[in-house]
């Protein structure tokens, strides 16, 4: 039989929604997202994404319990403290935000998978992700042991996954040393593999009052370019003994995404960042779209580029619509 029309006819597997659903090549359902949660001691809206809010603790466990129940397994917290300095302190402060809302959340909800982040960024008063030289350029080695030791104050709090997403050179490795160390060789990383310095971060900056008080990232965070260093990162973060990596933004990295996928066997996680949420919101309110077609589309093209797991603040509306 010729391979060509009229003999074949792609359409015949078009006809219904029955038809259409069995021959899916890519699923999308809530258990392959995770949902963003920024944690303060104070309630309050974040203006640039619309229905997205800092939380307090009691916020916090409330959504991760109406999360579980809609079939999202996880949560990566951001914490918002009410003191900041030059060393990022309360970033390993056991008494802290994430390490309260960490105990909190898996006492309510123990199935709930709680992913932390682990950078500086929001708790130093200079806004960058690790610690700071005399001319103003960032130490990696230096900022080292304070990632290792926040991802140990995470650890003792019950986090059941850590997420270095500082860009330190080794920091994957200098956690993993220091948690194994400490008696936590089974509490798996997440490693940000291949995050670049994007201008789709700007509203997150706002949700979690991290940005530089001056300069910029771009000394440790990727060049938007690049997707072979991308792959290097990669294989580094997977030597020093990451469990899972992750490319980060997700939409405009999509090519990057696809090679990370092909190349390893690790789970490989995408970040549906600040910026891609308030542009569809942004979109769906001046109505040049419908925004529940819109969202689901996205988060497939997502999972179709490779990705197993996707962190997206539409993941509530997400998973409400993925029932219906």
């Amino acid at each position: 039989m010729s391979m060509a029309y009229p003999d074949t006819r792609l359409r015949r597997l078009r006809r219904s929604a029955a038809l259409r659903d069995l021959v899916r090549e890519t699923e999308l359902t809530p258990g392959r997202l995770i949902a963003p949660l920024f944690v303060a001691s104070q309630e309050a809206p974040v203006e640039s994404m619309p229905g997205v809010s800092r939380l307090t603790i009691g916020g916090a466990v409330a959504a991760a319990g109406r999360l579980a129940d809609l079939g999202v397994p996880g949560v990566l917290l951001f914490g918002i403290p009410d003191h900041k300095d030059a060393e990022g302190s309360g970033a390993w402060d056991d008494d802290g935000t994430v390490q309260l809302a960490v105990a909190a959340i898996k006492a309510a909800h123990p199935q709930t998978l709680v992913i932390t982040d682990v950078c500086l960024c929001e708790y130093t008063d200079h806004g960058h992700c690790g610690v700071l030289r005399s001319d103003g350029s960032v130490d990696n080695d230096a900022s080292l042991e304070l990632l290792a030791r926040t991802a140990l104050s995470h650890a003792r709090a019950g986090a059941d996954v850590i997420a270095p997403s500082d860009m330190m050179d080794g920091r994957v490795g200098a956690i993993r040393a220091e948690l194994d160390s400490e008696g936590f060789s089974e509490l798996p990383i997440l490693a940000y593999a291949a995050k670049f310095a994007s201008a789709f971060y700007g509203p997150f900056r706002e949700a979690a009052d991290s940005a530089p008080a001056f300069g910029d990232r771009r000394s440790y965070q990727m060049d938007p370019a690049n997707v072979r260093e991308a792959l290097r990162e990669t294989e580094l973060d997977i030597a020093e003994g990451a469990d899972i990596v992750m490319v980060k933004p997700a939409l405009p990295y999509l090519d990057v995404i696809a090679a990370v996928r092909a190349m390893t066997r690790l789970p490989v996680a995408a970040y549906n960042v600040s910026g891609e949420y308030a542009m569809v919101k942004a979109a769906a309110a001046a109505g040049a779209f419908d925004e529940r077609a819109i969202v689901l589309e996205t988060l497939t093209s997502i999972r179709r580029a490779g990705a197993d797991m996707i962190i997206t603040y539409h993941a509530e509306e997400a998973a409400r619509w993925l029932a219906t």
